[in-house]
């Protein structure tokens, strides 16, 4: 096994163990969750097999599902941002975001501020339409996505400065 192996796999177990664990027992105000394990998906090496990564997004969010036993929701949202974090990345980056994604937590910068963003609210607007999934309840939807994003977002930028690079 290689080292990016491993750092993914330990990335996985982790994220998966806090989010079972601590964050899913979060609920500022009634309906404030944060889903910070979506840094699996944000954080995944852009050099490996997209069906490989696709399967791991597949699999991330079938073990959320079944701790959660929220019937396929959680696995349809990562599947959608696996699915569109190319575009995400180009959309952030430019066409050259193979070049600058080499160590994406080397620094925080408007790309990153971007990418993370649009990516957390694509996720949590799967995620909780799917949960609610009643137009009746548009503003609790709109509330739960908004602010559930927020909060994630914050969460996401203070785990990625834990895990930054030393400075050399």
């Amino acid at each position: 096994m290689n080292n990016t192996t491993v750092l993914n796999t330990l990335r996985f177990i982790v994220l998966v163990f806090f989010q079972v664990t601590v964050f899913n027992n979060i609920h500022f105000f009634g309906f404030i969750t944060p889903y910070p394990y979506i840094l699996f998906i944000l954080l995944y090496p852009l050099n490996v097999n997209r069906h490989l990564f696709l399967i791991f997004s597949f699999l991330l969010g079938l073990v959320l599902d079944i701790f959660n036993n929220s019937g396929g929701v959680h696995t349809t949202a990562c599947i959608t941002l696996a699915f569109v974090r190319q575009n995400l990345l180009k959309m952030s980056f430019g066409y050259s975001y193979e070049f600058h994604m080499m160590r994406i937590t080397d620094k925080i910068s408007s790309e990153l501020v971007t990418y993370v963003v649009t990516s957390v609210l694509i996720h949590h607007t799967v995620l909780i339409v799917l949960e609610i999934f009643n137009l009746h309840f548009i503003w609790e939807i709109l509330l739960r996505i908004i602010t559930s994003s927020i909060f994630s977002i914050l969460l996401i930028f203070l785990i990625i400065g834990l895990i930054k690079s030393p400075r050399r």
